[in-house]
């Protein structure tokens, strides 16, 4: 079977049209579509219980963020594979049968990340590296996109090839398609998410916790889908540049601080915190559950 996790927050027309492509569109598998509605305004929570009574809806009475919003639905998925997708995309016709099969192919591969399409057409960049040191002072001050390839671009990867199936770092939580047993290898597959990444950075830190039992990812440009993008976070733009450097900032804490590179990490910290406040144009507390 394949679960698939859909957290929403005020994107009522966005929701309908990407559940309208997943009954569309099915997997050979057995399909169970899991909403989880995060207290939205727009009547989003209504118009899945009017047009999809056949989707598991969890109905929140608060905004509790992305991370738990995921785990709410994974508490209650029950298959195999268990994808988490944006309500601001639509599948294509054959995009759940094939990320099942290219993962199935990779049997050390815990994840799989897909080809996303703009609205222009374009691909998007949806691929980076883990966030270290060098690679993030590269992103801030604009030296990895000049010298690419390069450590100082080892966390933006310009130059990433989005025509070759490849193993990858981390995608981008648009679409992400995961496989139970990986999850089971790094602690409870019913709450793999660290709600301590309330928004940002939480799939991040789920893939590099995967990569360091040794499941790997895969990028499938044969996987395809249309994604429009941040529609929920453009809403509160301010906060989510907050946010974002914060939970980046702690990332970096989480998995690499040691006694010889604090003042490292202090140091991106302190870059992170004077590029948000410029990016957002003044000081914002965040997200806030």
């Amino acid at each position: 079977m394949l679960s698939v996790i859909i957290v929403s927050w005020n994107t009522c027309n966005l929701l309908r049209s990407c559940l309208q492509s997943l009954y569309q569109h099915p997997p050979e598998t057995p399909l169970e579509v899991i909403v989880v509605d995060n207290a939205s305004t727009d009547g989003s929570a209504e118009m899945v219980r009017a047009e999809f009574p056949q989707v598991h809806l969890i109905a929140s009475d608060k905004n509790f963020g992305y991370a738990r919003g995921n785990n709410l639905g994974f508490a209650v998925a029950s298959g195999e594979w268990l994808l988490t997708l944006n309500p601001d995309t639509e599948v294509f016709e054959d995009t759940l049968n094939e990320a099942i099969h290219v993962l199935k192919n990779y049997p050390q591969a815990g994840a799989l990340g897909a080809r996303q399409i703009g609205l222009d057409g374009w691909v998007q960049s949806s691929i980076r590296g883990f966030p270290g040191v060098l690679g993030i002072l590269g992103d801030i001050t604009g030296l990895g996109k000049r010298m690419p390839g390069s450590m100082l671009d080892s966390y933006r990867l310009s130059s990433f090839d989005y025509e070759t199936e490849q193993i990858a770092p981390q995608p981008m939580g648009t679409f992400i398609l995961f496989r139970r047993e990986a999850l089971e290898a790094v602690g409870d597959p019913k709450a793999p998410f660290d709600e301590g990444f309330p928004i940002f950075f939480n799939e991040v830190d789920l893939l590099y916790r995967l990569k360091q039992r040794g499941w790997d990812c895969v990028y499938a440009p044969s996987v395809r889908l249309r994604h429009y993008g941040g529609e929920s976070t453009k809403q509160v733009r301010k906060s989510m540049i907050w946010e974002s450097h914060r939970s980046l900032a702690r990332f970096m804490r989480k998995h690499y601080r040691t006694v010889w590179n604090a003042a490292g990490i202090a140091l991106v910290s302190a870059l992170l915190s004077v590029s948000a406040f410029f990016r957002a144009k003044g000081y914002d507390a965040g997200f806030r559950p």
